[in-house]
């Protein structure tokens, strides 16, 4: 929503916005392009007498400032379904779907069309390192855009992403998350299959064509191009080399580390390839992009400790993150690795099973479990043993952090919140 205020904002808009604990870089952003913000629900924000407000799907009935303009009659829509009326229009639009990566693989890409030079629009859910922002609007006839299967609001339960008609689609893998919204894999899997539904012909979807879940979406009715990834039928990697089909296209170099990372590229080498930039170029772009704000980012380094931000929320996306991070360090040093299960999926407990698994790569674990968390964590951390610790505040859990941690140690905060500015008090800690 914050990104789709800013595109509002370049459009010439007038842009007033209100939610609840706004914090940065957002807020930042928000701030810097002149964007007013409010604090809270109040119904006497009906005083601005916008002529549209956007909503976002944060918002439940019961919002007192909703509900207040569902009884006055006042003109609303959703932020997807505005952007794709008002911005995405007839732009060659590139969306970039599945349950991982999207934010990283979006970047990529973004960053690609820029190096060659397109001046692409583009809507991500991250801060791309080589933008600082989140959106921009261009005169460019291209828009990338991180396609969201989240519903896209109250009154509006279909997912974000069939909203945007993507020339280009880049479906990334798919597997079940959004528990609170979908009861089962297959739930999703239709959304998907909406998203390919509204595809024009000479539109083109470029998929991971190890997702069995992916097939099973393209086997319900596929009326565009296709193009794989991760796949010998298309983009392949041997290691770094990247192929496509039987001939080699060159050697991905990347600062992102992991083999996942590495995946992304090649989806995102794809999707600039359908629309005329050679993948050499596409691999020389690569070359110089800085990276993702929240995803592996090196907060700062205190006596020989480095403290890292990630974004990851989900048993498989905490794995590859471990992962990655263990590759990256070599032998030396442990990972001590800080979650907080904040998605609605995990405060639902319904990934619970799968995260002594997920964490097993760690040196050491410490979670922080949120007093009104409806699961018990140290029960379901049981089988890591006593790398396990479980605290019930910001503090202690960052306070336990600076304990464990010892020179050339790693501390990896994984969450997909603020997590209470967890970050600095570790960097504060570790600087007393």
């Amino acid at each position: 929503m914050g990104g789709i205020a800013q595109l509002a904002r370049a459009a010439g808009h007038r842009v007033t916005g209100c939610d609840a604990n706004v914090y940065p870089p957002m807020s930042d952003q928000l701030t810097a392009a002149g964007i007013e913000l409010i604090e809270g629900f109040d119904v006497d924000q009906l005083k601005i007498n916008p002529d549209l407000y956007v909503i976002g799907n944060a918002i439940s009935r019961g919002n007192p400032l909703l509900e207040a303009i569902l009884n006055e009659q006042l003109p609303y829509t959703s932020g997807p379904q505005w952007l794709g009326e008002n911005i995405l229009g007839r732009r060659h639009v590139l969306a970039v779907a599945g349950t991982h990566g999207k934010t990283t693989t979006s970047s990529l890409l973004t960053w690609i069309l820029e190096y060659a030079g397109l001046n692409p629009s583009f809507l991500i859910g991250g801060v791309p390192a080589n933008f600082e922002h989140s959106a921009r609007l261009t005169d460019s006839k291209y828009f990338v855009i991180e396609a969201d299967e989240y519903d896209t609001c109250f009154f509006d339960k279909r997912s974000k992403f069939v909203h945007y008609r993507p020339k280009t689609a880049i479906l990334n893998n798919l597997e079940y998350d959004h528990a609170d919204i979908f009861p089962d894999l297959a739930a999703i899997e239709t959304q998907f299959h909406h998203l390919v539904r509204t595809m024009a012909q000479n539109a083109r979807v470029i998929v991971n064509g190890q997702s069995d879940a992916l097939s099973r979406v393209l086997a319900r009715g596929l009326y565009s191009e296709c193009d794989y990834f991760n796949d010998a039928r298309g983009w392949h990697l041997k290691d770094q080399e990247l192929f496509y089909k039987d001939q080699s296209v060159g050697e991905i170099v990347l600062a992102l580390p992991g083999h996942h990372n590495l995946l992304n590229a090649s989806a995102a080498i794809a999707a600039a390839n359908h629309i005329g930039i050679p993948a050499q170029v596409s691999i020389a772009a690569l070359k110089a992009f800085s990276g993702v704000k929240r995803r592996m980012e090196v907060k700062g380094v205190v006596r020989g400790v480095t403290v890292i931000d990630d974004f990851a929320h989900h048993p498989t996306a905490i794995t590859e993150t471990i992962a990655a991070l263990r590759g990256k360090m070599g032998a030396k040093g442990r990972i001590i690795a800080v979650l907080e299960p904040r998605s609605n999926t995990m405060k639902m407990g319904t990934m619970k099973d799968r995260l002594p698994g997920s964490l097993a790569g760690a040196d050491a674990v410490i979670c922080y479990a949120d007093p009104k968390l409806g699961w018990d964590v140290q029960a379901a951390l049981t089988p890591l043993g006593l790398k396990a610790h479980v605290y019930h505040s910001i503090e202690e859990t960052a306070r336990e952090a600076v304990r464990l941690a010892e020179k050339d140690d790693s501390i990896l905060v994984m969450s997909n919140g603020g997590f209470g500015g967890i970050h600095g008090k570790i960097l504060s800690y570790l600087k007393d």
